[in-house]
């Protein structure tokens, strides 16, 4: 029996997650789930799915009128055939609605948490106290205390259940309350036809002649601390001149991307950092596979903390021995693949790690090998696929307890 939902995700919010579509098609022959969802159109066309596009994510408007859009496309997705689960992604407004309807149907109503979207709320209004209380700040704290109301009182109260973004996520939910065993992680993942090494051809920019090359797959922001790269190049340089730092990726505004460049400036660093900007997928990993060490240095705290980085996955689906922080997720892949080094965010800690791994072709080997089959086993889209499916199958059968 097929088993229709109907979910409510951000138009263009949080980072991209391209294993959503990967999973369902993944699940849908197997264990037959079907769903509807509202939102931007999507490249390609779900199977066993439908999407009711409603709204505009260009539109000043968009996120005041989220909720009103997605129930239009819920009453779309009703007409269309009958309902047995109502699910919300990282939408506070659009989840009371969903509450609100999946009880008017007698459906389950579930939630999927892949950001801390109240803690983000917090970050950005206490970054505005900084520059001054006046009526901007006075707009955000508003927006951080009512959308804290909303989502911990009566959006995840709610809830049948809860998708989020890690096992860290999930204990800190719990710690505020919510019960344990109705959540599922579901932590990023790598499709491993993209990964495969072997279909990857290098790239041949001459800058990677010669070098030792350290690969950061991701964005670069100040919010991230991205400095801590330079820094990191810097002392590296000093003691091993060939290495070069090739940071492949873009960052969330034009304004961010100039700090970037003139930081390396700045520093002298333009023979040790190549900051390429954004790359097709293809010519990204055409330097991955040049890179002797992946980075992953991710800022602790309330918004990092609980989140699930994909570049440490990455790395280890190409083969690439890696250096990462210390955030839960990070160290447990670590601890449980044996593919890499994790060190704290601090420089010295970090620089040696890497060190390490230049310096040791034995230990970096061991690396290296044990990467792949580890994502093969835990992290591809095929894998977590198969765990969201059976959680929806429990869901589904009353058994969301």
């Amino acid at each position: 029996m097929a088993h229709p939902a109907y979910r409510a995700r951000p138009p263009a919010a949080g980072p991209r997650r391209p294993e959503v579509p990967v999973r369902r098609r993944a699940a849908a022959p197997r264990h037959r789930q079907r769903a509807g969802g509202a939102g931007r159109r999507l490249p390609g066309r779900l199977e066993r799915g439908g999407m009711h596009a409603v709204g505009r994510a260009d539109s000043p408007w968009a996120s005041l009128l989220a909720p009103c859009w997605d129930l239009l496309g819920l009453l779309r997705a009703r007409r269309r055939a009958r309902l047995d689960a109502i699910q919300v992604r990282d939408k506070i407004a659009s989840g009371l609605v969903g509450r609100a309807a999946a009880a008017i149907l007698g459906v389950p109503f579930i939630y999927w948490m892949s950001f801390p979207i109240v803690e983000g709320y917090a970050s950005r209004r206490d970054a505005i106290a900084r520059r001054g209380r006046g009526p901007r700040w006075l707009a955000h704290a508003a927006r951080a205390a009512a959308s804290r109301w909303l989502l911990y009182r009566l959006v995840l109260p709610g809830a049948d259940h809860v998708f989020v973004q890690s096992e860290a996520m999930a204990d800190w939910l719990s710690g505020k309350g919510f019960r344990r065993e109705r959540m599922t992680a579901v932590p990023m993942g790598v499709d491993l036809a993209a990964f495969d090494r072997d279909r990857i051809a290098p790239s041949t920019d001459p800058r990677l002649d010669g070098r030792r090359v350290l690969l950061y797959l991701g964005r670069v922001a100040q919010s991230r601390a991205s400095s801590f790269l330079l820094d990191l190049a810097e002392r590296l340089a000093n003691e091993v001149p060939e290495v070069l730092l090739v940071i492949a990726g873009d960052a969330p505004s034009r304004d961010e991307m100039a700090w970037m460049r003139s930081e390396i400036a700045r520093r002298g660093l333009a023979a040790q950092v190549l900051l390429t900007g954004w790359l097709p997928q293809r010519e990204a990993l055409g330097y991955a596979v040049r890179a002797e060490v992946g980075l992953s240095p991710i800022p602790r705290g309330a918004l990092f903390d609980v989140s699930s980085p994909t570049k440490l996955v990455e790395y280890l689906a190409l083969g690439i021995p890696s250096v990462a922080n210390d955030i839960p997720d990070q160290a447990r892949v670590l601890a449980g693949s044996s593919a890499g080094l994790c060190a704290p965010m601090e420089l010295d800690a970090f620089a040696d790690a890497v060190r390490r791994l230049l310096d040791e072709p034995t230990l970096a080997a061991a690396c290296a090998a044990h990467g792949p089959a580890w994502v093969r086993e835990h992290r591809s889209y095929a894998v977590l696929g198969r765990g969201v499916a059976m959680a929806y199958a429990r869901i589904l059968a009353g058994e969301g307890d």
